[in-house]
Formats: structure tokens, C-alpha cells, sequence
């Protein structure tokens, strides 16, 4: 996969440990690999996140698991079930992968084409209410 590779975002994910390190990757790969316009950027301080016409996800590691947040305003569908938390959040929910875990490439990816084309669409806060 080509696309434009954000240093702070390298350095995010170099200074993570090395199970950490690999699930961002994946995650960065599928995401890009959604679409290739997709682009990734810094907020938050130090948080990666990866856009297109709006957020898609980001992506933060925590002690135990990294979540993916999508920000997709719970209209995304979730058919076999990879979102672990944030089901009645307005904004984003998560998938949560631990050590040891594999991510569902089919699913997320769905996911994230589906958040691209609410993005295209003119977001999900637009598509909510037009709902």
C-alpha cells in the first residue's frame, strides 16, 4: 500500500511495545488501504488519526488493549460484532484488540469504507439527522 506516512505518527507507534506496535500497524495498513485518499494527521497532543472529508478513526494505546475509535456516530453497522465498546455513544465507539487478539480484516474494513462514504455523504452528524 502507497500513501503519505505522517513521521509523528511513525514515532506514535515506534515507541509503543512490539504487540502494540503491530496492531497499529494493521490498523494504519486497513484504513489507508480503505481508500487511497485516506490521510493520517496528529490531534490531540499525540493521538493518530486518520481522515478523509472528516475523522474515520484514531487510534490509542492503552496498558492492556489499543483501541480503534470510529467515529461514526453509531450508524455504522457492526454485523459480526468487532465493536467492544461505546455502543450508545453519540460520537465514536471502539474496537478494542489485546495482546494476542487478531483484528477482523473483513469487518473493519467494511467499517471503514462504510465511514468514508458517511464522510463523501457529508458525515454521519448530517446523516443522523436527515435519518
Amino acid at each position: 500500500m502507497t500513501y503519505t506516512a505522517d513521521p509523528r505518527v511513525d514515532a506514535y507507534i515506534a515507541a509503543l511495545p512490539g504487540w502494540q506496535q503491530a496492531i497499529c500497524r494493521e490498523a494504519r495498513e486497513l484504513v489507508h488501504a480503505a481508500d487511497p485518499e485516506v490521510t493520517e494527521t496528529i490531534k490531540r497532543t499525540n493521538r493518530p488519526y486518520f481522515v478523509l472529508q472528516g475523522n474515520i478513526c484514531a487510534i490509542v494505546a492503552a496498558k492492556e488493549h489499543v483501541n480503534i475509535f470510529l467515529y461514526d456516530g453509531a450508524i455504522v453497522p457492526d454485523p459480526e460484532g468487532i465493536i467492544t465498546a461505546g455502543h450508545d455513544n453519540t460520537t465514536a465507539r471502539t474496537v478494542a484488540v489485546h495482546q494476542g487478539e487478531t483484528i477482523s480484516v473483513p469487518a473493519l474494513t467494511a467499517i471503514f469504507k462504510h465511514i468514508i462514504a458517511n464522510n463523501r455523504a457529508g458525515g454521519w452528524r448530517r446523516l443522523k439527522r436527515a435519518s
